[in-house]
């Protein structure tokens, strides 16, 4: 149960890797810039599941009392979902802007 919230994530989160690893088109494609895009990918992929195991295990579930256990459980699946979006989405929005600050053809082209 551990890795369900990431499970069910997953499929957005492919999108959105693909969707950074595909776009802009008008940077270009060099071998420095796919290897700094797989770095981004694989760091994003990474610390999103830490940030994941570390909610899961933070939650704290509501203890059951003499009427059976109290509502709540599903906090320990939404929280987790939450960190792993956040700390994936943070990785690749940090990449972003390197990647936009080292390739960015504009840059290069204006005269000084």
């Amino acid at each position: 149960m551990r890795y369900l919230a990431l499970m069910l994530l997953a499929p957005w989160l492919i999108v959105l890797g693909w969707a950074y690893w595909a776009y802009p088109k008008s940077l270009p494609r060099r071998f420095a810039r796919r290897a700094f895009d797989a770095l981004a990918l694989v760091a994003a992929v990474v610390l999103s599941i830490q940030a994941a195991l570390i909610a899961y295990d933070a939650v704290e579930l509501p203890a059951a009392d003499q009427f059976g256990p109290k509502s709540g459980a599903i906090w320990q699946q939404v929280v987790p979902a939450l960190y792993g979006y956040g700390a994936f989405v943070a990785v690749l929005a940090v990449a972003l802007i390197i990647r936009h600050l080292i390739w960015n053809p504009r840059k290069r082209s204006r005269p000084v």
